[in-house]
């Protein structure tokens, strides 16, 4: 519920449509002007309908209301220009959700950084029959945020959105480090393994 704006004037006040003989009638026009300041929101609300279910438009506290309406990884705490992106692409989010591409673009809606993924998982094809089989025999998943202040992101924070993100019942890690330097490349990794973890790291199942 929305509270009373301060000072809002109703487009429709009940004075003006009072009977005649209430027009010059102090009392019943201070008495309804009480009653304007209680519809002057609904009036408004209902003439600017559309602009509060579109999120580049919609007040603050009405964004707030639609990220809880269509499952947003949000804590509320992230700026507003976030929460009202994360309401725009909600729809395309929830259409990838537990996919690599959704769970990057959900890592990155929350703190703006692309992350590193690693998956056991892999997919291929043969020309011949009892191939190989394609990713690793244990499941896994690893997810590396690279910031430049990894003492300013909550590790904490990164793992409950890859816990909402990742699919459904994959083993997971994630990481929040420094990046690499410029020159250096990453080195070849069989697969997400696991053990002992970085500082300003979490675990989950």
């Amino acid at each position: 519920m929305r509270g009373t704006p301060t000072g809002m004037l109703s487009p429709h006040p009940l004075g003006a449509a009072l009977p005649a003989v209430y027009a010059d009638d102090d009392f019943a026009q201070r008495f309804v002007e009480g009653l304007d300041v209680v519809l002057a929101p609904l009036f408004h609300v209902l003439d600017c309908l559309e602009s509060y279910f579109t999120p580049a438009l919609a007040p603050e506290d009405f964004v707030d209301w639609l990220t809880t309406w269509v499952g947003t990884e949000l804590d509320g705490t992230e700026a507003l220009s976030t929460r009202r992106r994360a309401v725009a692409t909600a729809v395309s989010l929830h259409r990838v959700r537990g996919t690599r591409l959704g769970l990057s673009e959900a890592v990155h809606l929350a703190f703006g950084t692309r992350p590193e993924i690693t998956e056991s998982g892999g997919a291929t094809w043969s020309a011949r029959p009892l191939g190989p089989f394609p990713g690793f025999p244990h499941p896994g998943l690893r997810v590396t945020l690279r910031v430049h202040d990894p003492a300013a992101t909550d590790p904490h924070r990164l793992h409950a959105v890859v816990a909402a993100a990742r699919p459904a019942h994959l083993p997971f890690t994630v990481e929040v480090t420094t990046p690499r330097p410029p020159d250096a490349h990453p080195a070849p990794t069989p697969g997400p393994t696991p053990g002992p973890m970085p500082q300003a790291t979490s675990e989950g199942t």
